[in-house]
């Protein structure tokens, strides 16, 4: 026999509870405001050239026709979240992007991918920055972007998380819009507002923040150069003064797209002049506004018969002007050779 008690395992006579878990510190107060005002004061001169940098790529844009306007808006939303995925330490190629991401490779993260449509659409000017939920595209019935969206807290909870973001926010009253994005960024961080994984929501909410008060300008990038500050921390004024330039260099990016692509149209309508008519120039026209283009839409948007859409773009690829880059599959689809 043994000294045990024969019940010994019954769950029911164990008194010893576990403890209730320690309430949550908020992580908010780990960003100092006025060390952010103090680092503002002293990046006055990088704050100006960024800023000058920003009205620069905006004014640009506000002297483009609309067509293209669309066409580079979403040119640089592109280029911007292929640049984002990178510094997420989740990359897909551009390539896998720019197909309208309808057909990607079994290689690629899919959840990466998810997240990649959804921050297209915000860098494009989707979802109002001022209702979270919006912004997020949280009101949406079967929007959420995978399994880790059901980490995200939902109800009360997530306003409590969103009124906590707009409280601290608030505590750079004042400051420059550059600032307030930058703060907000690292603020973003340490709430619970984005489910592990997610980084591109603070990514994108913080270019959208600097370009609110811009004209067409919807999206301030930062291209390469913002892989030094969307995922790191460290002392304000140098942080600030970093994000400072990869604002600049991420400006200086979008001038140049600016320029390839009213060069690639130029060149198009040159080199299309003796066509007859004007359907070249309607090609020429969508293939500006989509980086990507198949025959279907082509002729759902410029209203030309499939037949007239696929020899014009066979003209315009004799000319060195437009590529196929679906290795002649069924369904091709072609983009501008910039």
């Amino acid at each position: 026999m043994s000294d045990l008690n024969e019940d010994w395992f019954d769950p029911s006579k164990d008194d010893d509870t576990g403890d209730p878990p320690l309430p949550r510190g908020d992580r908010r107060r780990l960003l100092d405001p006025a060390a952010w005002r103090v680092a503002e004061a002293a990046c006055a001169v990088d704050l100006a050239q960024a800023a000058q940098a920003i009205g620069r790529l905006d004014g640009l844009l506000a002297g483009q026709d609309e067509t293209m306007r669309r066409g580079l808006v979403t040119r640089l939303a592109l280029t911007e979240v292929v640049s984002m995925l990178w510094a997420a330490g989740t990359p897909i190629p551009q390539d896998v992007l720019i197909r309208d991401l309808a057909d990607a490779p079994a290689s690629v993260d899919l959840e990466a991918l998810s997240l990649a449509r959804w921050a297209i659409g915000r860098l494009q000017g989707r979802g109002r920055l001022e209702a979270l939920r919006d912004f997020l595209g949280l009101h949406r019935a079967g929007q959420g972007r995978g399994d880790s969206d059901l980490l995200r807290p939902s109800g009360a909870a997530f306003d409590d998380e969103a009124e906590g973001f707009a409280a601290g926010l608030a505590a750079l009253e004042g400051c420059h819009a550059i600032t307030r994005a930058a703060y907000g960024l690292r603020l973003w961080r340490l709430t619970d507002l984005s489910p592990d994984g997610h980084q591109l929501e603070a990514m994108c909410w913080a270019a959208r923040a600097m370009a609110d008060s811009a004209g067409p300008l919807v999206t301030v990038p930062m291209g390469q150069a913002g892989r030094r500050v969307w995922t790191i921390g460290g002392d304000a004024e140098e942080f600030l003064r970093t994000w400072c330039g990869a604002i600049a260099a991420g400006c200086e990016a979008g001038f140049r797209v600016i320029r390839q692509l009213t060069e690639w149209a130029d060149r198009a309508r040159r080199a299309t002049a003796r066509i007859k008519g004007g359907n070249a120039a309607l090609v020429i026209d969508a293939l500006v506004v989509h980086p990507v283009l198949s025959a279907m839409v082509l002729e759902s948007t410029t209203g030309l018969s499939r037949d007239t859409a696929e020899r014009l773009l066979a003209r315009l690829q004799g000319l060195g002007l437009v590529r196929e880059i679906t290795g002649g599959t069924r369904f091709r689809l072609w983009t501008a050779v910039l």
